[in-house]
This record gives structure tokens, sequence and C-alpha cells, in this order.
């Protein structure tokens, strides 16, 4: 009966607690946690290495992370030799080989990996003297060695190679030079000039010049004991040679003199490639630094930002938009606000983008907006605390930036004094319209046109013209005239003449193709089939599994996309049977294509012929051959363009067939190598079923 009684009693007094809560206001939010950030135990070693070490013996998990402090280091003509020191670094050292060294760490279950003035490892703790011990010795002892160094250098030329006509590495490599000149180490890039003039003595000079425990750190995050620690780091680093590196003087860097369109044009880009950018000088020991870091986050920082939520979900100019802000203790940091955008749209995109940086700027954010941006970095900090690389940015960042001991323990509750005047202050002071560089990157014969008529705030924003490698250059001349009297026609004969004639294809009853393609280390399969009386199939497979097919069999038709099968609609099916044909140019020669110009793609001069509403082919002029198909499809809303590449043509029964098929989809993009091609033979009516 007692048990009862005061069962009831709590009751009640539950009751009346609810009774008393006014469920139609939002609750208050309460303080911010508390943030109880382990202070790191400091020592220092002779040679001037500083060395930080944070207990945590939640898990049996060492992290260990170097990083050299120097100030920006001008390579000049020999740009590309930081690049090489850090492959060379971590290949074993003078006293284990490379293949040895590598096997250790593997069987050990740990990680190292070296950078051009960092490295950094993780093992179990168990293994962490011995990881240790390894990388330190791979620090102090490279195993430089002219055979590794040959394989480092025409690795690094093979990829500047594949990134001649990579849309992304030409923008992102004229934007910094455009911003910081091509002179300032953040400006500078590597071309393959420079590499050549590099040697395997200029790495070795390089890296006793600049490896050195001057302005070096050493964090030790995990389950160690601070004792055990000392005497490791002591053993194995004592050794690394005093050393102070060499300091340079390069000029200060400013923003353009007024707001203007800086245009590189790259004839073979599907898209455009937008970035809004201006020089600032930011620190993270500014007192406004978390204001305009908010300004960012409501800005651009995420797929909640007025960019993405403009571009994106709004307009549908693209996948994605964002903006960034650095902060630099050295010289002034960047501010971008970037989209990659379809051509068509390239000069509205650069036009919403200014005018939210003029809004920002000149308008209060909302309270949702500032609310949303305060719960995405608590959210974001609590959970980055649960990483080790986390606490050991952290402590870097308080020795390396001089911050306060206390500065992430009162990070939140800083985030959240934030106020919306702080925010419009803070874009106000580093978020600039009046000069800022508006670079854009795309096929000039397109978008141009349009990108000299932009005006902003009633003011026309001039554009000047750079080449690939940022220097000034004259506005590119796409007057090109197409001989009097040549039709289209006429452009497709000499196209079925170039790959093997008309008699020749006549005779093509089928053909099989396969080829092969990467995505992100797993390999892609293609599949082809196609035959005079109207059947196509088409397969492609990601490791052995088919991911997308399509198949046209007469006046039937569906396509099975993950599983998910789905007959062709009426106007499905008559697009499909227009690419069924085992050569489509042969029934082109009757319709009433269009032979619209002459465009450069890939560095040449190719027919421009208009086959659909949808699809624009282009033949070589010297060579007839086909080398680009672009297709524009509308997908959920989106206009989507797809940009097929052919080349390295090579001859199988008679006829020339592309062995290099490239296919790009917005961000996507898959090289198909064909592995072979049969003619007449191994095809049948089951391919079609």
């Amino acid at each position: 009966m007692k048990k009862y009684y005061i069962t009831l009693v709590f009751g009640i007094i539950a009751l009346n607690l609810q009774a008393q809560i006014d469920r139609t206001q939002i609750p208050k939010p309460g303080p911010a946690p508390q943030i109880n950030l382990q202070e790191p135990q400091h020592f220092e070693l002779k040679n001037g290495l500083k060395v930080l070490v944070v207990e945590n013996h939640k898990l049996p998990r060492v992290s260990i992370q170097l990083l050299i402090d120097n100030p920006p280091i001008l390579e000049g003509d020999k740009a590309g030799v930081s690049s090489l020191e850090a492959s060379l670094l971590g290949n074993g050292s003078k006293t284990i080989p490379k293949d040895d060294f590598n096997e250790e760490v593997d069987f050990l279950g740990a990680r190292i990996r070296f950078g051009s003035q960092s490295a950094f490892a993780s093992s179990l703790s168990k293994y962490f003297p011995r990881i240790l011990e390894l990388m330190a010795d791979a620090a102090i002892n490279p195993n430089f060695t002219e055979v590794e160094f040959d394989k480092e250098k025409q690795k690094l030329l093979t990829a500047l190679k594949a990134q001649e006509k990579d849309v992304s590495a030409i923008a992102s490599r004229v934007q910094r030079a455009l911003a910081y000149g091509a002179s300032h180490p953040y400006g500078e890039f590597t071309t393959e000039e420079t590499i050549n003039n590099v040697s395997l003595l200029d790495v070795v000079q390089f890296y006793e010049d600049y490896f050195v425990p001057a302005n070096a750190y050493l964090v030790i995050i995990g389950d160690v004991e601070f004792d055990s620690v000392q005497k490791l780091v002591e053993e194995h680093f004592t050794p690394w040679v005093k050393a102070v590196p060499p300091s340079f003087q390069f000029s200060r860097p400013s923003n353009a003199q007024y707001t203007q369109i800086n245009f590189v044009d790259v004839p073979n880009a599907v898209q455009s490639e937008v970035s809004v950018e201006s020089l600032v000088d930011l620190t993270m020991k500014n007192e406004d630094y978390l204001h305009v870091l908010m300004a960012n986050r409501i800005l651009g920082g995420g797929a909640q930002g007025r960019l993405f939520l403009n571009l994106r979900e709004d307009k549908a100019y693209t996948y994605h938009s964002y903006s960034s802000i650095g902060n630099d203790k050295y010289a002034p940091a960047t501010f971008k606000a970037t989209a990659q955008v379809r051509n068509m749209v390239t000069d509205s995109t650069v036009v919403e983008i200014l005018k939210e940086l003029d809004k920002i700027i000149k308008e209060p954010v909302t309270d949702d907006e500032l609310k949303d941006a305060k719960a995405k970095y608590v959210g974001n900090f609590v959970l980055a605390l649960e990483k080790p690389e986390t606490i050991a940015r952290y402590a870097l960042n308080i020795e390396t930036e001089d911050l306060p001991k206390d500065y992430y323990k009162t990070y939140l509750e800083r985030i959240n004094a934030i106020s919306k005047e702080d925010v419009q202050k803070a874009a106000q002071k580093y978020m600039t319209i009046d000069k800022a560089r508006v670079v854009v990157t795309g096929k000039g014969s397109e978008v141009i046109e349009n990108l000299e008529k932009i005006t902003f705030n009633n003011k026309r924003v001039p554009v000047k013209y750079y080449d690939k490698y940022a220097k000034g250059s004259e506005k590119p001349n796409y007057e090109v005239s197409v001989p009097e009297g040549l039709t289209a026609q006429n452009v497709l004969e000499k196209y079925i003449e170039a790959i093997g004639g008309t008699d020749k294809l006549m005779g093509v009853e089928s053909y099989s193709l396969r080829a092969e393609a990467e995505m992100q280390g797993m390999k892609l399969n293609l599949e082809v089939k196609k035959t005079s009386k109207n059947q196509f199939m088409q397969d492609l497979k990601v490791m052995g599994n088919s991911m997308s097919k399509q198949v046209v069999d007469g006046n039937k038709g569906y396509m099975v996309m993950q599983g998910q099968r789905k007959d062709l609609g009426e106007e499905e099916l008559k697009k499909a049977k227009e690419e069924s044909a085992p050569f489509p140019e042969l029934n082109l020669l009757n319709t009433d294509v269009v032979l619209e110009g002459i465009e450069v793609i890939d560095g040449k001069k190719a027919y421009k012929i208009k086959i659909s509403n949808e699809k624009t082919s282009f033949y070589d002029i010297e060579t007839g051959l086909k080398v680009q198909d672009a297709v524009s499809i509308e997908t959920q809303g989106q206009q989507m363009n797809t940009i097929f590449n052919y080349s390295d043509y090579q001859e199988v029964s008679g006829i020339k067939f592309p062995f290099l098929l490239k296919q790009t989809m917005g961000p996507q993009k898959f090289e198909f190598i064909v592995k072979e091609i049969k003619v007449n033979e191994g095809v049948s009516d089951v391919d079609f079923e």
C-alpha cells in the first residue's frame, strides 16, 4: 500500500509539472555546452622541434602529425621541386629499402604519409614505438635515389599532360595566378619546362633547406604516456640536424583596381568555371574571424547557402555553388564564390553571384539564416571533436596562430554570441563587389558575346582576356567562314569516305564493341551491339554488375536502371532508333541537317552540324572524322549537357572506328578505351530480347 501511495504522489507531481509548461512556446536555447578540450603537454628538443602530447586512453590508437610551419616558398623556374620532394619522402630510408618499409607499415596495420612540409602516421598504440621510429627515420634519413626520382618526375609530367585540356585545372591555375601574380609563391604554377629544370640534387637541396626542425611541430594524440613519448621522441628525433630555413621577400599582392571579368578561352569546355574572387587580410587572431566565417556560411558555405539555393534550387544553372574564405598569417588570403554552369547561363551566373554579394553586404541576414548557420557550426564542431586529427589541428592552431589557450573552449560561446550586425560588418569588411575579379574559364565562342553585355549596379563590367597561363591576350576571333557552297551533306559524305566508304558501310549487317573505363578505382565495362535491322543494345556494368541497359528491337524497346525496367515511350523509341543504325550518318544524308559553322574542338577546326534540337555533331575539317557529339536533354526540370569525344581511330575489317571514347556530363568524366570490335560476327537476335 505504501509503494502504491508513493507512485501516486510522483504521478501527481509529474502532471502538475506538465500543466505548468506552455507547449505553445518554443523553449529557449540553453547555454552553450562546455567544451573540455584536454590541453596538450609540451616539451622541446634542442634542435627546435616542439612536441605536443595529448593522452587519450579511450581507444588503443595513436596519431602522429608533423608540421613544418615555414613561410611560403617561391620555387621560381624550378616550380614542382616541392611536389617531387613530397613524392620521394616516405619511400623507405637510407637504412630500410622502400619495399621493406612499406611492407612493415602494412603488416602493422598502420599508415604513414608525407607532404613537402609535413608528415602523418597512425597505428594501434602497441605499435606506436615502431611507427614513430619508422616515421622519424623516413623524415630524417630520406632515401632519395635517381631511379625513384625519374619515376616520380615522369608521373608529374604525365599528370601535367593530362591537365592540358582539363578546364578545372586551367581555371584553378589562372585564378591563383591572377589573384597573386605568377611570381608569388601562391600564384606560381608548375609547367613541363619547370619540371624539366629540376634535378635530384635540387630535390635534395630543397629538403635540406626547408625540411628542418626550426619551425617544426610534432603532435602526438592517443593511448600513450607522456614520459614514454618524451623518451621515444628524444631518441628518434634528436638526430634531426638543427637548421633555419632561408627566407624570401616577395611583393604583396593586391586586388583588382575595379570589378572586371577575366576570361580564359578553352574551346573544348562543355561548361564554364566561374569564380568571383578577392584578397582579404584575415588571420585566426582577428576579433571578427568567426563573424566572417558566419557570413560566408550564410552566403555559400553549404547546401543551405544563398548561392546554392539561388543557382541550383531556384535557377537550376548548376549542380552546386559555394563560397569560401581563407586565413593566412603570411600573406593575404582569398575569398571566392564559385560555380560550374552551362555555357548558355554563364553571364546570368556572374550577375547572380554579384547580386548575392551585394545583398549580404548591404542588408542584414535574417534571424532564421543566422540561427541555421550557428546550428551547423555547433554541430560540425561537436562532431569533429571525436576525431584525433581535429584535436591535433586545434593544438597546432593555438601554437602556430598565437591563439589564446581557451580559444576552442570558448568557441561555441563566441559563435552563439554573433549578431546579425556582426555578420553584416564582416561582410562589408571582407567581401567586395567594387574590386572583385570575376574569372571565367570556358568556351569563348558560346559565352563571350553575352559576357561583354553584363552590367551591374548600372555600370558595364569590362572584360579582359587571358591565356591558359594567365598572360594577357587578345580577344579570340571566332569568325571562320565556311567555304562557299559547302553543305552538311558534303561534310557527312567526307566522313563516310574517311571511315571506309559507302560500299563498306552498307556491307555491315552488325557490329559489337567492348570498352573499359575506371571510376573512383572501380572498373566500368561497356558493351554495345548494333544491326542494320533497327536493333541496338547498350549495357554498362560496374564491377560486373549491370548499372544501366538499353535495348531496341525494331518497334519496341526498354531500359533497365539499377534493376528497374521501363519500356520506352513513343518519343524515346524514335530517338533510340535514330541511334540504332551501325552508321547513322548514312541515314542523315537524306535529312535536313544544317551546317552551322566552324568551331575549334581540342585545338583543331571542325565543321558543326546541327542534327536536331538536342544533338550537334562536329567533324574534323582536315580528316573528315567525327570528333564530338554534344547532346542536351531535360531531366527533372534541369537541362543536362553530355559531350562525347571520339579519337584514336583504328581500322577493323576495312572500316575506321574510334578506340578512345570520352564522355563528360556535368562534373563526371569517363574515358572508355575500346578493347574489341567485331564486324558481322558475334551478334544475334537473342542479344535484343
